[in-house]
């Protein structure tokens, strides 16, 4: 009877430990995880308490976790003198940590290996008398401590009387350190591997930013709203958004970084294109070219006065004459200066005065085809070469400026993209730009900045992620698609936007309307930038049910009280633009 007693004993140990090894790799919350190993050990152990050790940065051994309920110590046990060096073996965890190898002490006040006076002390303090120790460390695969476990008074399955611990136990307990050990570290390399992506994420953003100065500060701030509205979101329990929730850290995560990659693509875009400010910039502001040709012009005006002078004309008729040149020179520079400017609506009058002003022709004396780079060489090869001195427009839309698209420069279509592709690539014709009719860029340029959520999805589904972050590419590439199926780059239609990435949507665009650092337009004050929220609430560009949230939340007040300048936000009566008072369902 007492061998199968034993025997049976052994096998539910054994069974334990299989259990126990089971629970702590599964187990990611390390608070959680501490407290499992240390009450793991004790149910294997049969004993009635246990302490758990941590190792620190310091080489120091911190209390982390007791299974009674009395206070921790503050303290932390050096494992070398701060002064000498040497090391501290004074104490049994201390012995443990620095040797690597278990002791059980089987009468704690016979003992006099290791100074026990704190547990004696501990014991006359709160009338608990400790007899028996174990003392385990917990070792990483190459050999470094993560901690000592340390059981005190192992009990007997019959009386429940304080005993020593057993060799059997002492081996268990062992056994289930390594284990625990093994899923201390597995959890701090997963850890450091998600705070290392985590950082790797934000660096790109950031790196995004840090390329313009005029939109430095968008992939950082999207985010932060977007995680604002999601928050909101996720706390609704009625209504149209009450099934919503992020239920894990896995889920905010993902989200979150999807929104922090929300325009990574942008890192394939030119500079020169996402801070065009003016219609002539291409890397600089080609007015200054233009504004050239028109002191060209007025330095021949003078020199045909000064030679009238010298043939004889009347000096008040060729005064006149030369001053007249030059008020219309001076007029129409005027006029072309401020057509380069980007306005919301450019009439066809203005188009077509621009194509008069550039038939006027100035002389160029100079080789065009020296000092320039063999690209430029190529493009220029279909064009005739003039004799010099060449009579040029004053505006002019060259062959050579047209950079034509090829198949290596069109969207690979195995990624379901549906947008309107340009012939070309770019197009730096004078006229061509300065006739866009609204704001600086070009079909090719706006394709060119579009073309950045290609780039995303491209970068982002080729990348192998982990299965709780499968939908980083979804929540980064969709907030340019709209519910209508109209939006780019895939044309999605609102069956296939998912409430997270409309949320990324709003965040994105609000940002980008009342962001105070972009070079081509002025930051639109709060009211200002409802208003065209709702407008295209009401085109179905975004969702209806989210933008009431962002009113009704106060997120879209607590977001530009963080990053508004206070001169953008005056007052805003969210009831003229919720649902309900517009009769809405």
């Amino acid at each position: 009877m007492k061998h199968a007693a034993a025997l049976k004993t052994s096998q539910d140990r054994l069974n334990a430990l299989v259990e126990i090894g089971i629970l702590l790799s599964a187990e990611r919350d390390r608070e959680v995880l501490i407290s499992h190993i240390l009450m793991s050990g004790k149910r294997l152990s049969n004993c009635d308490a246990a302490t758990l050790y941590l190792m620190t940065e310091r080489k120091t051994l911190r209390f982390a976790v007791r299974s009674r309920d009395d206070a921790l110590p503050d303290e932390e046990l050096p494992l070398h003198d701060p002064v000498t060096g040497a090391p501290n073996e004074n104490y049994v965890s201390t012995y443990v940590a620095l040797n690597k190898v278990a002791v059980n002490i089987q009468d704690v006040y016979s003992e006099t290996r290791f100074d026990l006076s704190g547990t004696r002390r501990f014991d006359a303090t709160t009338g608990y008398h400790t007899v028996s120790m174990a003392t385990i460390p917990m070792l990483r695969r190459n050999g470094d401590v993560v901690g000592v476990l340390q059981f005190m008074n192992a009990k007997d399955a019959e009386t429940g009387a304080a005993i020593p611990f057993t060799t059997g136990v002492v081996d268990l307990l062992n056994a289930m350190a390594s284990q625990a050990a093994i899923s201390f570290d597995v959890n701090e390399l997963l850890d450091e591997q998600v705070a290392l992506l985590d950082a790797i994420v934000r660096i790109i953003a950031l790196a995004i930013d840090a390329r313009s100065p005029c939109t430095g500060g968008h992939c950082r701030r999207t985010p932060e709203l977007s995680v604002m509205l999601a928050e909101a979101a996720s706390a609704q329990t009625e209504g149209p958004l009450a099934s919503f929730c992020f239920n894990t850290a896995d889920e905010w995560r993902e989200f979150r970084t999807g929104a922090w990659l929300h325009d990574c693509g942008k890192i394939a875009v030119s500079d020169h294109i996402i801070d065009k400010s003016t219609k002539l910039e291409m890397i600089y502001n080609r007015i200054h070219e233009v504004r050239t040709r028109f002191e060209v012009l007025w330095r021949d005006a003078e020199i045909r006065r000064l030679e009238a002078l010298l043939a004889g004309a009347d000096p008040l008729a060729a005064e006149r004459a030369a001053e007249e040149e030059k008020r219309v020179l001076t007029e129409e520079f005027a006029f072309v200066a401020e057509c380069n400017i980007g306005c919301d609506f450019m009439g066809a009058e203005k188009a077509l005065r621009l194509r008069e002003i550039g038939t006027r022709t100035w002389l160029r004396h100079f080789d065009e085809r020296i000092g320039i780079s063999e690209d430029e060489r190529m493009r220029l090869a279909g064009t005739p070469v003039q004799a010099l001195p060449a009579a040029e427009h004053l505006l002019a839309d060259h062959p050579h400026m047209v950079f034509p698209r090829d198949q290596a420069h069109m969207p690979d279509p195995k990624y379901g993209f549906k947008m309107s592709v340009p012939e070309d690539i770019a197009n730096g014709g004078e006229l061509y730009n300065l006739c866009v009719m609204r704001g600086t860029l070009t079909e090719e340029e706006r394709f060119r900045i579009n073309e950045h959520m290609i780039h995303t999805v491209i970068t982002l589904e080729s990348l192998p992620f982990p299965k709780n972050m499968r939908r980083v590419p979804e929540f980064a590439s969709t907030h340019h698609e709209t519910l209508t199926g109209t939006g780019y780059p895939r044309r999605l239609t609102a069956e296939q936007l998912s409430i997270p990435a409309r949320i990324v949507a709003i965040a994105d665009i609000f940002e980008a309307l009342t962001a105070a650092d972009r070079p081509y337009k002025k930051p639109k004050s709060l009211s200002e930038s409802i208003r065209i929220l709702a407008e295209m609430r009401d085109r179905r560009d975004i969702d209806a049910d989210l933008f009431d949230l962002f009113l009704t939340s106060g997120v879209y007040l607590k977001y530009a009280k963080t990053f508004l300048n206070p001169e953008q936000i005056d007052a805003v009566d969210i009831s003229l633009y919720l649902q309900h008072s517009r009769g809405e369902e």
